[in-house]
């Protein structure tokens, strides 16, 4: 365990200097062995493009499987124009159903769809919003996987299809994420390894976005994630797998554009501490998950987390 927290002190070193940036988020499944999967799911932090949070590959009890999961988001926004502080509550939430299914030994594939209901407390009174938002398709690949399963790296590349609505008047405000789709074909990379040993598992992560410009000439930032979890296995049995996990990710946003011109005030970065569980019976398998932010300067600073919460509730194919 020593070893395991001088890593993650480390990486939030190195986020902390890298924060200074631009940022967003993501999530895929994937198999594991002795207790420990991984898989990651598409979001992005801050609403639609802007609406979900990210975490990287996490843990995940059931490596090919059907479920529903929940998120939810808060941040703080600077409403008035003529006052620094930020007084605007913006709350985030989604449901979304994922599923991960086996094509080949090696090869799998994670679609996720979900349905955001967001609101945003005004000076005129509470704006809210809910729909369908965009999906997810990605195909994954397991490149390296050694004997003994100690060692293992996977990569992927997948599409955000743009179901969910764009509505171009969200764009003016605060935060121009506050939608329920990004109205864009967007494209995704994603690279996760693994170390375990025993009970004790480590995984790290990077994924990055590449935006296109939609119908409304408007494009969301480039988005570029990274994160460090460990994994420890409290108890097992033959039916049953309790695990906690810690650990930190780090999002960054690039500059919104119009018509091919930057908007300013869009990109920023967010690191964030999470703190979770996961434990399964036979076929089902339950988890959740806090995250908190140590350093946050979204939308050059007009955007503050606060904080994110997820649950997920899956069953084993």
């Amino acid at each position: 365990m020593t070893k395991l927290i001088f890593v993650l002190i480390n990486l939030f070193i190195f986020t902390f200097f890298q924060a200074r940036n631009e940022s967003y988020s993501l999530y895929i499944p994937h198999e594991g062995v002795n207790g420990f999967t991984q898989y990651k799911y598409f979001c992005d932090a801050c609403g639609c493009a802007a609406g979900n949070g990210s975490s990287g590959f996490e843990s995940l009890l059931n490596p090919q499987f059907i479920g529903v999961k929940y998120f939810s988001q808060h941040y703080k926004a600077k409403e008035n124009l003529f006052t620094d502080q930020l007084t605007q509550d913006q709350y985030f939430n989604t449901i979304q159903i994922w599923g991960k299914i086996p094509v080949t030994e090696k090869l799998s594939v994670y679609a996720s769809i979900p349905y955001h209901f967001h609101n945003k407390k005004t000076i005129q009174g509470d704006i809210k919003i809910d729909g369908i938002g965009d999906a997810n398709v990605m195909g994954i690949y397991k490149f390296v996987s050694s004997k003994d399963s100690a060692h293992e790296l996977n990569g992927g590349i997948g599409v955000k299809v743009p179901i969910g609505k764009f509505d171009e008047k969200g764009i003016t405000g605060t935060n121009p994420s506050f939608q329920l789709g990004t109205g864009s074909w967007d494209y995704q990379m994603v690279l996760n390894y693994r170390y375990q040993k025993n009970k004790v598992a480590v995984l790290f992560n990077t994924d990055y976005t590449i935006k296109t410009e939609n119908k409304k000439h408007y494009q969301f930032g480039n988005q570029w994630n990274y994160s460090a979890t460990g994994f420890y296995r409290i108890w097992q049995n033959e039916n049953s797998v309790i695990s906690g996990k810690l650990g930190l990710q780090g999002e960054v946003y690039d500059w919104n554009k119009q018509f091919r011109e930057v908007m300013p005030r869009t990109a920023g970065s967010a690191i964030y501490g999470k703190l979770g569980f996961e434990t399964s019976y036979k076929k089902f398998s339950l988890g959740s998950e806090l995250m908190l932010p140590t350093y946050t300067n979204l939308a050059s600073g007009d955007i503050e987390a606060k904080f994110r919460f997820s649950v997920f509730v899956n069953f084993g194919l």
